[in-house]
């Protein structure tokens, strides 16, 4: 019999109840851990290496840390980069010192959320991985090229998580239904719209499956359906599914009503999403894109409107953030639109892709130093601002043997007409040029 006095064990959550204990647990991650695969010959090799996982929530990565520090019989401390700082890690330094002089052991050091420490905190432990001392094992949710110190980058090998996919959060759903839902069902539109609120995220699965657990036990509910599932989880979850075909349906009719310049139509469009649970600044980068592919240079003021958005949405936030949003769809809307630049990118983009790699023209060489120079390097170059109307009609900036592409089609719309008109001008320049050296 227990009472107000006897201490009782935390039942852990249901993520953490059925967290993989082997390798050949884990769901998911075939493409690092399946036969012959990086981490699976790691895991065999019998020898750790410095690495960071990168990948979206709820894919593996602490799990994967935890099992390598199993499988190597190693010490394993986890630091939370959110809350941990450089004594923490002088700390894990001291206790890694420790186990090495007791038991011979090594020690895996995995940080969780590795881009969230500066660049002091990921030199404190460099040096101790550089020595052997540390297994770092970092995770991370962003791109580590950009997060993470290229001298600990240099030492650790990058591999990328994917979200599972439907058929793997199924089995991570069919093995949790024998922990909370024994005796209990779920219809295929329930079990479908589920994995579409789980978005790749296990976690996330296993979470909600808690939430529907609780419930189905006080509704004595054997079958789960739809309705079920859609009352008994949050109200941000009520519209659509963030990786379902509804969300993407919806930022295409988004995109569209921009591009077709409809106003309305967009505005209504991105309240429903806001309404539904989506991302602010999701949203926010998709009219940053919105405002280079469909308006592009008929009305440059686009992109920087665009961006001014995304950045008072930082700034103030949800709800008031969100009027800022608001205002861009709106000018997009409203906007003369080009795709010209769009189609230009992507026109240079496919011709490089299967050309060769030409050198650059001698005369448009840089010319720094008396070698260079005596090479010829910038020799003959024809500066454009010594130039009539500040422009070297008639010279040519491509490589030897490429002919004019003519890449770039401006529109007659918004400024792109007055772009236009300038680019014919500069072409007839071009050609009394070639006319006069004949």
């Amino acid at each position: 019999m227990t009472d107000l006095f006897t201490p009782t064990a935390p039942i852990p959550p249901l993520a953490e109840a059925m967290r993989p204990r082997k390798l050949d647990e884990v769901i998911g991650q075939q493409h690092l851990i399946g036969a012959g695969k990086p981490l699976r010959v790691a895991f065999e090799s019998g020898k750790p290496h410095s690495m960071i996982l990168w990948g979206p929530p709820g894919v593996g990565k602490t799990t994967l840390a935890r099992l390598m520090a199993q499988a190597f019989d190693a010490e394993f401390i986890a630091l939370s980069a959110v809350l941990s700082g450089v004594k923490d890690i002088r700390e894990a330094v001291q206790r890694a010192e420790h186990v090495l002089q007791q038991s011979g052991r090594r020690t895996i050091l995995f940080v969780d959320e590795v881009h969230r420490f500066n660049k002091a905190q990921q030199d404190a432990f460099l040096p101790f991985v550089e020595q052997g001392l540390l297994t770092f094992i970092g995770a991370t949710t962003e791109n580590p090229s950009f997060e993470v110190n290229s001298a600990l980058l240099s030492r650790a090998a990058v591999y990328v998580l994917q979200p599972l996919n439907d058929d793997e959060l199924g089995q991570v759903l069919a093995r949790a239904q024998q922990h909370v839902l024994q005796g209990r069902e779920f219809t295929p539109a329930a079990k479908a719209l589920l994995l579409g609120y789980a978005d790749g995220d296990a976690r996330r699965l296993l979470n909600m499956l808690e939430q529907l657990a609780t419930a189905a036990g006080e509704e004595h509910a054997g079958l789960i359906d739809e309705t079920f599932v859609t009352s008994t989880l949050t109200q941000s979850l009520r519209r659509f599914d963030k990786g379902g075909d509804a969300f993407y349906d919806q930022i295409s009719a988004l995109h569209k009503s921009v591009r077709g310049s409809a106003p309305d139509a967009a505005l209504y469009w991105m309240c429903r999403m806001l309404d539904g649970g989506a991302d602010p600044l999701y949203l926010g980068r998709r009219i940053v894109r919105m405002a280079s592919e469909d308006i592009g240079l008929a009305d440059p003021r686009a992109l920087r409107f665009a961006l001014d958005a995304c950045e008072t949405y930082e700034r103030l936030g949800t709800p008031e953030g969100e009027l800022a949003l608001a205002h861009a769809v709106l000018y997009l809307a409203a906007a003369p639109k080009s795709n010209a630049a769009y189609n230009a990118y992507n026109a240079a983009r496919a011709f490089i892709k299967k050309d060769a790699s030409r050198a650059v023209p001698v005369h448009l060489r840089n010319a720094p130093t008396k070698l260079t120079k005596d090479l010829g390097y910038g020799y003959e170059y024809r500066y454009a601002h010594d130039e009539p109307e500040a422009y070297a009609a008639g010279e040519n900036y491509f490589p030897d043997g490429v002919r004019q592409p003519n890449f770039y089609q401006p529109t007659d719309r918004g400024l792109e007409a007055k772009i236009a008109e300038r680019l014919r001008h500069l072409r007839e320049l071009d050609a009394q040029a070639k006319k006069s050296k004949a």
